[in-house]
């Protein structure tokens, strides 16, 4: 067994041993131990060293394609979720990427602790590749263009709410003064892992238990 296998696996059995007691929620640093944390980023590094698709954006965009589950990720606006008011739990994690129209949107299960109601929250955006330099062909990183969120209540108390889903529809939040990045570092056929211009880390793996009533972009 190689290297990158190995490190995939070790990484992979790290994030499910964090989970164990969670209902598919994201791992943050947040209130993870210093010496945790540091781990899963050295496993990570190592990793993305041994990508095996290092130009993703020119040849491995078909692995893109579709739904991803976030399991772990040191953004703000990840780590965020963790603090809903309301007695508000976030559930599981979504990216769904459609690659021939470069858009994309993420999506937080969202319910209450004590199941009175049960929704999400969804953003969605566009990308384009771009080049890391003047002279380079678009390799990996992604420029992202956030578009509108969506507010939704699926339930309240067990009962069908389609008329408050969605509920709000605004606009979302682009960073100010700058372009919203994403380089893909590490890309296979069940796992990727990118990093923000921000320096935030994603680790995702390929999904396919999205419900098919939002699956769709």
């Amino acid at each position: 067994m190689n290297n990158r296998v190995l490190l995939k696996e070790k990484l992979q059995a790290k994030l499910k041993e964090l989970q164990a007691n969670s209902d598919g929620s994201p791992v943050t640093n947040l209130k993870l131990d210093k010496v945790i944390a540091t781990e899963i980023e050295q496993l990570t590094t190592e990793l993305e060293s041994f990508n095996p698709n290092p130009s993703p954006l020119l040849y491995a965009t078909s692995l893109l394609e579709g739904a991803w589950q976030l399991q772990y990720s040191t953004a703000r606006e990840i780590r965020s979720l963790a603090s809903l008011p309301l007695g508000l739990k976030v559930g599981k994690v979504y990216q769904v990427i459609d690659t021939a129209n470069k858009l994309f949107f993420n999506l937080a299960k969202v319910k209450h602790s004590l199941g009175l109601l049960s929704g999400y929250v969804k953003v969605t955006a566009s990308f384009e590749p771009t080049k890391e330099d003047l002279s380079s062909l678009p390799n990996k990183r992604l420029n992202v263009y956030f578009d509108k969120r969506y507010l939704s209540i699926e339930k309240i108390i067990g009962i069908d709410t389609p008329q408050l889903n969605p509920f709000k529809v605004v606009p979302a939040n682009n960073p100010t003064g700058r372009i919203a990045t994403l380089d893909i570092t590490y890309l296979d056929e069940t796992l990727r892992i990118g990093r923000g211009g921000d320096g935030s880390l994603f680790i995702l793996t390929k999904s396919n238990d999205l419900p098919d009533n939002i699956s769709s972009i």
